[in-house]
């Protein structure tokens, strides 16, 4: 095939250069791919939602930084899809469009006071210490004594654990440095994790678990005393549990074992609770919630219910972590209940009566199939949906569109005056930041807003 085929791809985190690599990797076709994101800086969640003490974690970025060198690649940052471009632009420059836009709202919890001052979501926190440019303006009050995080995922315990760290710790990562700052002022004691299900049920990972038995000036305890489970979990677990909830069941009996040592700060973990009613006059001071026992189903799944027994604690803080939410594209079909846009194997389903397939309109990621599994999980979910785009275009005997330069696009954006950031601008900003880390001992320091990106972009052009 001779002529290119121009794929634009929305989103330029793990999904997004997953995408683009598997299309790169298809020797028998020609293939561009632009990659548009509404931020200066690429990598999505990695740089914004990984936390900052997890550095390993964020060395992904260099496979996608090879994947950015490919001649065939160009990066536009700081374009907003909906509105810098619009679906119908992207339709008339390219063959077709990937959506990778991931999943940037959570989920409420949905009880009477969750609006009060000091409830929070968890990707508000996670995204302000992270540096995110939208959320660097946010404020959380850290001289509280009491925090409680709603949710049992990783990132409820990425929330807990650097609430738990000292500065000191920190302060030799990337953490954005106004969170240092804050951070070095907090008066926080005691930290609940609070999961509705029971230990078996818990969605974290065994790494980021274990890690809560290294804490430096944490106490870390199994509130209720040594792990107990019910007999259907206990049966579970020797049965059906897979590698991971077995290495979680250890660790948190390692948990419950573990002696107090009068640290400053305590990170309770509390199982087969739920949240009921946020209480407090102009701000959060008490959570209520009820007991949970397991129930198994029909279906053999256990699933927690509301005993009679209520509890009143003292709450400062509040984060809720109870899932990522995706939102609408414009003029993008979309499932509300679900937080993803419709697809078959990754090729969008339209809205219509027919609920017919869009053959140049496909998406990746935690859009696609909402927000489980871990950055590698991108990896197969992208390939999938790269090849069925390519077998769309063979049984449908789509060919590429004759475009007769690769300039169309770059036009466009000049004349919309959007300031773009190329792949070589986004070097010379990680560079800035790379140098400023260097003197600190630290990664990278992150430059958190926008107009001080471009600028310095700007200045080390010229």
């Amino acid at each position: 095939m001779s002529a290119f085929w121009k794929i634009a791809v929305i989103g330029s985190g793990p999904a997004g250069f997953y995408a683009a690599g598997e299309l790169f990797r298809q020797q028998s076709w020609s293939i561009k791919v632009d990659m548009f994101d509404r931020l200066p800086t690429p990598f999505g969640l990695v740089r914004g939602g990984v936390a900052p003490d997890h550095q390993k974690i964020k060395s992904v970025t260099k496979i996608y930084s090879r994947i950015a060198e490919n001649e065939n690649f160009r990066f536009f940052g700081n374009v907003e899809f909906g509105s810098d471009i619009l679906r119908s632009d992207v339709l008339e420059f390219y063959d077709a469009v990937i959506y990778a836009v991931g999943s940037p709202s959570d989920r409420s919890l949905g009880i009477p006071g969750e609006e009060l001052p000091g409830s929070h979501s968890a990707t508000e926190f996670v995204a302000w210490y992270n540096g995110h440019p939208d959320f660097r303006g946010h404020k959380f009050d850290l001289s509280v004594k009491d925090v409680f995080v709603i949710g049992m995922g990783n990132v409820a315990l990425d929330v807990a654990r650097i609430l738990a760290k000292t500065p000191e710790e920190l302060s030799k990562t990337d953490i954005a440095d106004y969170a240092l700052e804050t951070l070095f002022e907090s008066q926080i004691e005691d930290i609940w994790l609070v999961g509705r299900r029971g230990p078996l049920q818990a969605a974290f990972t065994p790494v980021e678990a274990r890690e809560f038995l290294e804490l430096d000036s944490a106490d870390v305890i199994l509130e209720g005393g040594p792990l107990k489970l019910d007999a259907e979990s206990q049966r579970i677990l020797e049965t059906d549990a897979s590698k991971d909830t077995k290495k979680n069941i250890e660790i948190l009996k390692q948990i419950s074992e573990k002696n107090s040592s009068n640290k400053k700060k305590r990170v309770h973990f509390m199982f087969l609770a739920s949240p009921l009613e946020i209480l407090g006059n102009g701000g959060v001071e008490k959570i209520r919630m009820v007991r949970n026992q397991l129930v198994k189903r029909d279906d053999g799944s256990l699933r927690p219910q509301a005993t009679g027994e209520l509890m009143e604690e003292n709450a400062g803080l509040i984060f809720r972590s109870i899932g990522y939410h995706g939102n609408p594209l414009a003029d993008v079909p979309f499932d509300q209940n679900s937080g993803t846009i419709p697809n078959e194997c990754g090729q969008i389903i339209d809205e219509d009566q027919d609920k017919s397939l869009r053959t140049r309109e496909y998406v990746a990621g935690w859009i696609k199939r909402g927000p489980t599994g871990v950055i590698g999980t991108n990896k197969q979910d992208a390939v999938e949906t790269v090849h069925r785009m390519l077998e769309t275009f063979l049984q449908e005997k789509i060919e590429p569109r004759q475009q007769p330069d690769s300039s169309g696009i770059e036009s466009l954006l000049k004349e919309r005056n959007v300031d773009y950031v190329s792949f070589e601008d986004w070097k010379l900003l990680d560079e800035y930041e790379t140098d400023s880390g260097q003197s600190q001992e630290r990664p990278r320091v992150k430059v958190t807003s926008i107009d001080k990106m471009l600028e310095i972009i700007r200045d080390k052009k010229n």
